[in-house]
């Protein structure tokens, strides 16, 4: 199997059930505390080819920096979107799983049993 990385935030109760769920069938990912070191605008143009989404379906939409940033706005492009998730990962949707080329969010965690 491919290696096989997360995009963690220890903080969030479907990340940790996530990282639960892939130990309990012997995957140990890498773990990218994305918080820590966010994505680039590049990286997560990766992600979201892997995962088949657009820039707004990545963003948490109920965190204070989208309403701040006005991230709601239509207008705003993907570059825009791309930009204000590498500048507050806070607004990234998580965990984020990624097995070779293709990725999942675990929301819910068994989401990401489809790459295994």
């Amino acid at each position: 199997m491919n290696p096989v990385t997360m995009y963690h935030n220890p903080r969030c109760s479907k990340s940790r059930q996530t990282l639960t769920l892939l130990n309990e069938r012997d995957v140990e990912p890498e773990l990218v505390l994305y918080l820590e070191t966010p994505p680039t605008t590049q990286e997560l143009k990766a992600l979201l080819d892997k995962l088949g989404l657009k820039a707004r379906q990545l963003l948490r939409t109920k965190e204070a920096a989208y309403r701040e940033l006005g991230l709601d706005d239509p207008d705003k492009t993907d570059a825009e979107l791309l930009e204000a998730m590498h500048q507050q990962p806070i607004l990234i949707e998580r965990p984020i799983v990624v097995v070779g080329e293709r990725a999942a969010i675990g929301r819910p965690p068994e989401n990401v049993l489809e790459l295994l």
